[in-house]
Parts: C-alpha cells; sequence; structure tokens
C-alpha cells in the first residue's frame, strides 16, 4: 500500500510541475506577443509623424485626420495631449526648451512632435517647448 501511496504522491506532483510549466508558458507567449505589438508600433511613429505633418501642411488631406485618429484608436494607441496652455508633466512630455515666463508654472508652448500612449502607457514622451506662466 504504502509504494501505492508513494507514486501517487510522484504523479500528483509531476502533473502541478506540469500545470505549472504550462501556465509560465501560456504566461510568455502572452508577454512575447505584447512585445512583439509594441515594437512593430514603435516602428510605425516616425510614418505616423510624416502623415501628421502632411494633414497639416496640405488643407485637402484634413479630412484623413479623423480616419488616422479612428486607426490609432483600434490599435489602442492615443496622441498625448500637449496643447498650447497644458501643463508640462515630465512623465507625458520631453522639454526641448524652457521659455522664463512672469510665472512659475510650466505649461507647453509649441508641440514640436506628437507623443503617443500604448494601452495607457507613455510609448514616446510629446516633444515639446515649456515656458513659465
Amino acid at each position: 500500500m504504502s509504494k501505492i501511496t508513494e507514486l501517487t504522491n510522484d504523479l500528483q506532483r509531476t502533473r502541478a510541475d506540469f500545470e505549472n510549466y504550462r501556465k509560465q508558458m501560456d504566461i510568455q507567449k502572452a508577454q512575447t506577443a505584447n512585445f512583439a505589438k509594441l515594437e512593430t508600433v514603435k516602428k510605425f511613429l516616425p510614418l505616423l509623424d510624416d502623415i501628421s505633418r502632411a494633414i497639416a501642411a496640405t488643407p485637402e488631406l484634413k479630412p484623413l485626420e479623423k480616419t488616422l485618429e479612428k486607426q490609432l484608436t483600434e490599435l489602442k494607441l492615443e496622441k498625448i495631449k500637449a496643447d498650447p496652455g497644458t501643463p508640462f508633466n515630465p512623465d507625458l512630455h520631453d522639454a526641448v526648451t524652457m521659455e522664463e515666463g512672469e510665472g512659475d508654472q510650466e505649461v507647453i508652448e509649441e508641440v514640436l512632435r506628437d507623443g503617443y500612449l500604448y494601452e495607457g502607457e507613455t510609448l514616446r514622451p510629446a516633444m515639446v517647448k515649456v515656458t513659465t506662466k
């Protein structure tokens, strides 16, 4: 009877080890897939910059802006809010220049390059000029 109990315990441990291994592999697969998506999206950022500049420079392309924003939303990618007057946030904005004004609150004066959030995390900070008000 003791041998049967020992073999049963060994089998249960082996099953538990295999189940833990399978769960760990599933987690690693998901992490690898997310990493691949993130790297793919990063490669498209220069293209998005070019499209945004083209839309800004050519009024005929303005209707493409809504289509572009819709596609970005579907990819879980959103522009970081960096309108002039928005408070500067070093987690979301990369200050290239800092101009002294009359106040002590740092606000964005101009956006030089759009920044993006991917699934709520900063993918690339917005490059901005900052002033104090």
